[in-house]
Protein backbone atom coordinates (compact mmCIF):
# COMPACT_ATOMS: atom_id res chain seq x y z
CA UNK A 1 0.00 0.00 0.00
CA UNK A 2 2.77 2.24 0.85
CA UNK A 3 4.58 1.71 -2.60
CA UNK A 4 1.16 2.54 -4.33
CA UNK A 5 0.95 5.70 -2.19
CA UNK A 6 4.20 6.63 -3.55
CA UNK A 7 3.68 6.08 -6.59
CA UNK A 8 0.53 8.22 -6.52
CA UNK A 9 2.24 11.42 -5.13
CA UNK A 10 5.13 10.46 -7.86
CA UNK A 11 2.36 10.60 -10.48
CA UNK A 12 0.27 13.90 -9.57
CA UNK A 13 3.80 15.83 -8.76
CA UNK A 14 4.88 14.55 -12.54
CA UNK A 15 1.16 15.67 -14.21
CA UNK A 16 1.36 19.63 -11.97
CA UNK A 17 4.71 19.81 -12.97
CA UNK A 18 4.02 18.84 -16.95
CA UNK A 19 0.53 20.74 -16.86
CA UNK A 20 2.72 24.04 -15.26
CA UNK A 21 5.08 23.51 -17.78
CA UNK A 22 2.48 23.29 -20.41
CA UNK A 23 1.63 26.66 -19.13
CA UNK A 24 4.66 28.73 -19.02
CA UNK A 25 6.67 27.79 -22.29
CA UNK A 26 4.30 29.87 -24.55
CA UNK A 27 4.27 32.43 -22.06
CA UNK A 28 7.94 32.30 -22.09
CA UNK A 29 8.50 32.57 -25.35
CA UNK A 30 9.28 36.28 -27.06
CA UNK A 31 6.12 38.19 -28.08
CA UNK A 32 2.63 36.01 -27.63
CA UNK A 33 1.79 33.46 -29.48
CA UNK A 34 -1.75 34.84 -29.91
CA UNK A 35 -0.50 38.62 -30.96
CA UNK A 36 0.91 36.36 -34.06
CA UNK A 37 -2.34 35.14 -34.88
CA UNK A 38 -4.09 38.33 -34.56
CA UNK A 39 -1.65 39.61 -37.21
CA UNK A 40 -2.91 37.31 -39.76
CA UNK A 41 -6.35 38.36 -38.60
CA UNK A 42 -5.26 42.04 -39.78
CA UNK A 43 -3.98 41.36 -42.89
CA UNK A 44 -3.24 44.38 -44.68
CA UNK A 45 -6.10 46.06 -44.14
CA UNK A 46 -7.19 47.78 -41.18
CA UNK A 47 -9.55 46.72 -38.02
CA UNK A 48 -11.09 48.99 -35.80
CA UNK A 49 -10.49 48.56 -31.94
CA UNK A 50 -13.82 46.95 -31.42
CA UNK A 51 -12.60 44.33 -33.86
CA UNK A 52 -9.67 43.64 -31.92
CA UNK A 53 -10.96 43.30 -28.92
CA UNK A 54 -13.17 40.66 -29.80
CA UNK A 55 -10.70 38.82 -31.74
CA UNK A 56 -7.96 39.08 -28.31
CA UNK A 57 -10.92 37.45 -26.21
CA UNK A 58 -11.77 34.93 -28.91
CA UNK A 59 -8.03 33.99 -29.34
CA UNK A 60 -7.87 34.03 -25.39
CA UNK A 61 -5.48 36.69 -25.10
CA UNK A 62 -5.96 38.28 -21.49
CA UNK A 63 -4.40 41.24 -19.71
CA UNK A 64 -4.73 39.54 -16.33
CA UNK A 65 -1.51 38.91 -14.58
CA UNK A 66 0.17 35.15 -14.71
CA UNK A 67 -1.14 34.04 -11.25
CA UNK A 68 -4.70 34.49 -12.36
CA UNK A 69 -4.59 33.69 -15.64
CA UNK A 70 -2.80 30.00 -14.50
CA UNK A 71 -5.84 29.56 -12.03
CA UNK A 72 -8.11 30.27 -15.19
CA UNK A 73 -5.73 27.45 -17.11
CA UNK A 74 -6.26 24.94 -14.21
CA UNK A 75 -10.10 25.57 -14.19
CA UNK A 76 -9.93 25.42 -18.21
CA UNK A 77 -8.24 22.32 -17.84
CA UNK A 78 -11.30 20.73 -15.86
CA UNK A 79 -13.63 22.15 -17.73
CA UNK A 80 -11.89 20.74 -21.46
CA UNK A 81 -11.79 23.84 -22.48
CA UNK A 82 -8.66 24.47 -24.18
CA UNK A 83 -9.89 27.34 -26.46
CA UNK A 84 -10.34 28.18 -30.33
CA UNK A 85 -7.79 26.46 -32.88
CA UNK A 86 -5.93 28.89 -34.81
CA UNK A 87 -5.57 26.33 -37.45
CA UNK A 88 -9.13 25.12 -38.22
CA UNK A 89 -10.69 28.51 -36.58
CA UNK A 90 -14.17 28.75 -35.09
CA UNK A 91 -13.78 25.00 -33.99
CA UNK A 92 -12.76 24.62 -30.71
CA UNK A 93 -9.54 22.48 -29.94
CA UNK A 94 -12.09 19.92 -28.18
CA UNK A 95 -13.52 19.42 -31.25
CA UNK A 96 -10.92 18.39 -33.53
CA UNK A 97 -9.27 16.43 -30.74
CA UNK A 98 -12.92 14.79 -30.44
CA UNK A 99 -12.78 13.50 -34.55
CA UNK A 100 -9.24 12.94 -34.73
CA UNK A 101 -8.93 10.83 -31.30
CA UNK A 102 -11.16 7.98 -32.14
CA UNK A 103 -9.08 7.25 -35.39
CA UNK A 104 -5.42 7.15 -34.09
CA UNK A 105 -7.09 4.81 -30.94
CA UNK A 106 -8.51 2.49 -33.60
CA UNK A 107 -5.58 2.37 -35.44
CA UNK A 108 -2.67 3.08 -33.47
CA UNK A 109 -4.06 1.95 -30.33
CA UNK A 110 -4.79 -1.84 -32.01
CA UNK A 111 -1.76 -2.45 -33.49
CA UNK A 112 -0.01 -1.40 -30.36
CA UNK A 113 -1.36 -3.86 -28.55
CA UNK A 114 -1.30 -6.60 -31.36
CA UNK A 115 2.43 -6.32 -32.30
CA UNK A 116 3.47 -6.34 -28.07
CA UNK A 117 1.41 -9.10 -28.13
CA UNK A 118 2.53 -11.28 -31.06
CA UNK A 119 6.03 -9.99 -30.60
CA UNK A 120 6.20 -11.15 -26.87
CA UNK A 121 4.73 -14.49 -27.75
CA UNK A 122 6.75 -15.12 -30.68
CA UNK A 123 9.80 -14.28 -28.95
CA UNK A 124 8.52 -16.48 -25.95
CA UNK A 125 8.46 -19.81 -28.46
CA UNK A 126 12.20 -18.33 -30.16
CA UNK A 127 13.57 -18.71 -26.87
CA UNK A 128 12.44 -22.18 -25.75
CA UNK A 129 13.72 -23.16 -28.68
CA UNK A 130 16.68 -21.22 -29.62
CA UNK A 131 18.85 -22.25 -31.83
CA UNK A 132 15.74 -24.45 -33.89
CA UNK A 133 15.13 -23.64 -37.35
CA UNK A 134 12.07 -21.47 -36.13
CA UNK A 135 14.25 -19.56 -33.84
CA UNK A 136 16.79 -18.80 -36.77
CA UNK A 137 14.23 -18.00 -39.15
CA UNK A 138 11.97 -15.75 -36.81
CA UNK A 139 14.98 -13.78 -35.26
CA UNK A 140 16.27 -13.03 -38.86
CA UNK A 141 13.44 -11.86 -40.23
CA UNK A 142 12.41 -9.53 -37.25
CA UNK A 143 16.07 -8.22 -37.18
CA UNK A 144 15.96 -7.11 -40.44
CA UNK A 145 12.77 -5.72 -40.41
CA UNK A 146 12.87 -3.65 -37.09
CA UNK A 147 15.51 -1.65 -39.01
CA UNK A 148 12.79 -0.43 -41.19
CA UNK A 149 11.82 3.24 -40.65
CA UNK A 150 7.86 3.47 -40.98
CA UNK A 151 7.73 6.15 -42.95
CA UNK A 152 9.90 4.50 -45.71
CA UNK A 153 8.20 1.05 -45.56
CA UNK A 154 4.93 3.04 -45.98
CA UNK A 155 6.12 4.86 -49.15
CA UNK A 156 7.36 1.79 -50.66
CA UNK A 157 4.50 -0.36 -49.70
CA UNK A 158 1.70 2.91 -51.33
CA UNK A 159 4.21 2.17 -53.84
CA UNK A 160 3.82 -1.43 -54.69
CA UNK A 161 -0.14 -2.45 -53.02
CA UNK A 162 -1.72 1.06 -54.03
CA UNK A 163 0.23 2.37 -57.37
CA UNK A 164 1.69 -0.61 -58.85
CA UNK A 165 -1.20 -3.39 -57.95
CA UNK A 166 -4.25 -1.14 -56.65
CA UNK A 167 -4.97 -3.42 -53.76
CA UNK A 168 -5.52 -0.55 -50.74
CA UNK A 169 -6.45 2.91 -51.49
CA UNK A 170 -3.53 5.41 -51.52
CA UNK A 171 -4.56 7.61 -48.81
CA UNK A 172 -7.38 8.79 -46.48
CA UNK A 173 -9.41 7.13 -43.52
CA UNK A 174 -12.87 6.60 -45.16
CA UNK A 175 -13.90 6.84 -49.24
CA UNK A 176 -13.95 10.45 -49.86
CA UNK A 177 -18.06 10.37 -51.18
CA UNK A 178 -18.87 9.18 -47.60
CA UNK A 179 -20.01 10.81 -44.93
CA UNK A 180 -18.73 9.55 -41.00
CA UNK A 181 -21.50 7.66 -39.53
CA UNK A 182 -22.04 4.05 -37.72
CA UNK A 183 -23.21 2.38 -40.93
CA UNK A 184 -22.06 -0.79 -41.85
CA UNK A 185 -20.96 0.64 -45.27
CA UNK A 186 -18.95 3.42 -43.69
CA UNK A 187 -16.97 1.23 -41.26
CA UNK A 188 -15.91 -1.61 -43.99
CA UNK A 189 -14.70 1.51 -45.93
CA UNK A 190 -12.73 2.63 -42.43
CA UNK A 191 -11.88 -0.94 -41.90
CA UNK A 192 -10.46 -1.11 -45.60
CA UNK A 193 -8.64 2.23 -45.77
CA UNK A 194 -6.74 1.44 -42.37
CA UNK A 195 -5.61 -2.00 -43.52
CA UNK A 196 -2.08 -0.89 -45.04
CA UNK A 197 -1.11 2.09 -42.53
CA UNK A 198 -1.59 -1.14 -40.05
CA UNK A 199 0.29 -3.10 -41.70
CA UNK A 200 3.43 -1.06 -42.17
CA UNK A 201 3.18 -0.08 -38.37
CA UNK A 202 3.14 -4.05 -37.64
CA UNK A 203 5.95 -4.79 -39.84
CA UNK A 204 7.94 -2.17 -38.15
CA UNK A 205 7.19 -2.83 -34.84
CA UNK A 206 6.85 -6.48 -34.25
CA UNK A 207 10.39 -7.53 -34.57
CA UNK A 208 11.33 -4.77 -31.87
CA UNK A 209 9.14 -6.96 -29.24
CA UNK A 210 9.85 -10.09 -30.33
CA UNK A 211 14.15 -9.27 -30.27
CA UNK A 212 13.44 -8.20 -26.61
CA UNK A 213 11.24 -10.76 -25.19
CA UNK A 214 13.99 -13.20 -26.74
CA UNK A 215 16.55 -11.77 -25.40
CA UNK A 216 14.44 -11.39 -21.78
CA UNK A 217 13.76 -15.08 -21.89
CA UNK A 218 16.75 -16.45 -22.64
CA UNK A 219 18.33 -14.56 -19.37
CA UNK A 220 15.33 -15.77 -17.66
CA UNK A 221 16.24 -19.57 -18.59
CA UNK A 222 19.40 -19.43 -16.93
CA UNK A 223 18.82 -18.38 -14.03
CA UNK A 224 18.62 -20.33 -10.79
CA UNK A 225 14.88 -20.47 -10.05
CA UNK A 226 14.39 -22.20 -13.73
CA UNK A 227 16.72 -25.23 -12.69
CA UNK A 228 15.00 -25.60 -9.57
CA UNK A 229 11.69 -25.56 -11.30
CA UNK A 230 12.77 -28.18 -13.45
CA UNK A 231 14.42 -29.98 -10.68
CA UNK A 232 11.26 -30.35 -8.94
CA UNK A 233 9.84 -32.28 -11.90
CA UNK A 234 7.34 -29.08 -13.10
CA UNK A 235 6.07 -29.25 -17.33
CA UNK A 236 7.79 -27.54 -19.68
CA UNK A 237 4.80 -25.37 -20.32
CA UNK A 238 4.46 -24.73 -16.62
CA UNK A 239 8.43 -23.50 -16.67
CA UNK A 240 7.67 -21.82 -19.51
CA UNK A 241 5.24 -19.08 -18.87
CA UNK A 242 4.83 -19.58 -14.95
CA UNK A 243 8.60 -18.64 -14.31
CA UNK A 244 10.58 -18.00 -16.98
CA UNK A 245 8.10 -15.70 -19.18
CA UNK A 246 6.71 -14.17 -16.20
CA UNK A 247 9.70 -12.70 -15.30
CA UNK A 248 11.07 -12.26 -18.68
CA UNK A 249 8.52 -10.49 -19.56
CA UNK A 250 8.80 -7.52 -16.61
CA UNK A 251 11.04 -5.05 -18.78
CA UNK A 252 8.72 -5.40 -21.80
CA UNK A 253 5.87 -4.08 -19.15
CA UNK A 254 7.21 -0.57 -18.71
CA UNK A 255 8.23 -0.05 -22.61
CA UNK A 256 4.75 -1.34 -23.61
CA UNK A 257 3.28 1.07 -21.36
CA UNK A 258 5.29 4.00 -23.23
CA UNK A 259 4.07 2.68 -26.46
CA UNK A 260 0.23 2.71 -25.06
CA UNK A 261 0.61 6.42 -23.75
CA UNK A 262 1.64 7.68 -26.91
CA UNK A 263 -0.75 6.35 -28.65
CA UNK A 264 -2.88 9.70 -28.61
CA UNK A 265 -0.29 11.08 -30.31
CA UNK A 266 -0.58 8.71 -33.11
CA UNK A 267 2.28 7.73 -35.82
CA UNK A 268 3.15 11.13 -37.39
CA UNK A 269 4.88 10.18 -40.20
CA UNK A 270 2.72 7.33 -41.00
CA UNK A 271 -0.54 9.21 -40.65
CA UNK A 272 0.68 12.06 -43.16
CA UNK A 273 2.18 9.16 -45.86
CA UNK A 274 -0.98 7.77 -45.88
CA UNK A 275 -3.37 11.28 -44.88
CA UNK A 276 -5.24 9.30 -41.99
CA UNK A 277 -7.12 12.23 -40.38
CA UNK A 278 -5.80 10.75 -36.58
CA UNK A 279 -3.59 12.86 -34.32
CA UNK A 280 -0.39 12.82 -35.83
CA UNK A 281 -2.11 14.55 -38.63
CA UNK A 282 -3.95 16.70 -36.40
CA UNK A 283 -0.55 17.31 -34.48
CA UNK A 284 1.55 17.94 -37.48
CA UNK A 285 -0.93 20.75 -38.75
CA UNK A 286 -0.90 22.62 -35.13
CA UNK A 287 3.14 22.67 -35.04
CA UNK A 288 3.01 23.88 -39.10
CA UNK A 289 0.54 26.68 -38.28
CA UNK A 290 1.94 27.85 -34.84
CA UNK A 291 -1.49 26.64 -34.04
CA UNK A 292 -0.81 26.99 -29.87
CA UNK A 293 -4.39 25.76 -28.50
CA UNK A 294 -4.25 22.30 -30.21
CA UNK A 295 -0.40 22.11 -29.83
CA UNK A 296 -0.99 22.85 -25.37
CA UNK A 297 -3.84 20.47 -25.81
CA UNK A 298 -2.51 17.73 -27.39
CA UNK A 299 1.13 17.78 -25.51
CA UNK A 300 -0.70 17.74 -22.50
CA UNK A 301 -2.84 14.51 -23.07
CA UNK A 302 0.38 12.88 -24.51
CA UNK A 303 1.97 13.45 -20.84
CA UNK A 304 -1.26 12.40 -18.55
CA UNK A 305 -1.51 9.24 -20.56
CA UNK A 306 2.46 8.30 -20.71
CA UNK A 307 2.20 8.84 -16.77
CA UNK A 308 -1.18 7.29 -16.51
CA UNK A 309 0.25 3.95 -18.08
CA UNK A 310 3.22 3.76 -16.24
CA UNK A 311 1.30 3.98 -13.36
CA UNK A 312 -0.68 1.22 -14.40
CA UNK A 313 2.61 -1.01 -15.49
CA UNK A 314 3.88 -0.32 -11.80
CA UNK A 315 0.49 -2.04 -10.80
CA UNK A 316 1.14 -5.03 -12.83
CA UNK A 317 4.76 -5.07 -12.07
CA UNK A 318 3.98 -5.27 -8.19
CA UNK A 319 1.43 -8.22 -9.02
CA UNK A 320 3.45 -10.11 -11.65
CA UNK A 321 6.83 -9.78 -9.33
CA UNK A 322 6.96 -11.53 -5.77
CA UNK A 323 10.58 -9.33 -5.21
CA UNK A 324 8.19 -5.83 -5.67
CA UNK A 325 5.88 -6.76 -3.32
CA UNK A 326 8.16 -7.59 -0.64
CA UNK A 327 10.41 -4.64 -1.26
CA UNK A 328 6.91 -2.58 -0.83
CA UNK A 329 6.48 -4.02 2.12
CA UNK A 330 9.30 -3.46 3.73
CA UNK A 331 9.99 0.08 2.71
Amino acid sequence: MRYLLRRSFMLLLTLWSAITLNFLLPRLMPGNPAEVMLAKFKGKGTMGPQAIHAIKVMLGISNESVWQQYVQYWDNIFHLNFGISYTYFPYSVMHMIAQALPWTLALIGVTTVLSFVLGTLLGIWAAWWRGSWFDLSVTSVFTFTSSFPYFWFALICVFLLSFVVHVFPISGGYATYMTPNWSWAFLGSAVYHSILPAFTILVSSLGGWQLQMRNNMITALNEDYVVLARAKGLSERMIAIGYAARNAILPNMTGFAMSLGFVVSGAILVELVFAYPGMGDLLYNAVSNEDYPLMQAIFLMIVVAVVAANFVADIVNVLLDPRIRRGAETA
